[in-house]
């Protein structure tokens, strides 16, 4: 069964953060976690992590492989499996935390706010 948690647990974050500032770098910036997928029960020094990304409008399942090397973390892209297979790659729900703040900040500067979510664009 799959298992979405929006908080990330403290035995990853080290790796989290570090995914999300390579896929950062990698793709201009802009993204944060704001899930994870079936979280490893322990960290490990060669894992694979399943990262909800939202940024620039859009939030991604992105799958990602964080090994030890000597440099520091090494840092492979799986990306979400259907892509390598010719799917076609869904986005995301914008994830609670992310709609969150934005919900709150734009309702704040108007009277009325219209919310559209179109197939993972908001």
């Amino acid at each position: 069964m799959t298992t979405v948690h929006d908080t990330i647990p403290g035995h990853l974050q080290r790796d989290v953060d570090a995914v999300v500032a390579w896929f950062n770098a990698r793709e201009g910036g802009g993204f944060e976690a704001t899930g994870i997928v079936n979280p490893p029960p322990a960290a490990t020094s060669d894992g694979e992590l399943r990262l909800v990304l939202c940024g620039k409008g859009t939030c991604r399942q992105e799958r990602f492989r964080v090994g030890s090397s000597e440099n520091g973390r090494q840092i492979e892209w799986l990306g979400d499996g259907r892509a390598a297979q010719g799917a076609a790659v869904a986005e995301l729900d914008p994830a609670p935390g992310a709609r969150r703040d934005w919900i709150d900040r734009v309702a704040g500067q108007h009277a009325f706010v219209v919310l559209l979510f179109y197939r993972g664009f908001w």
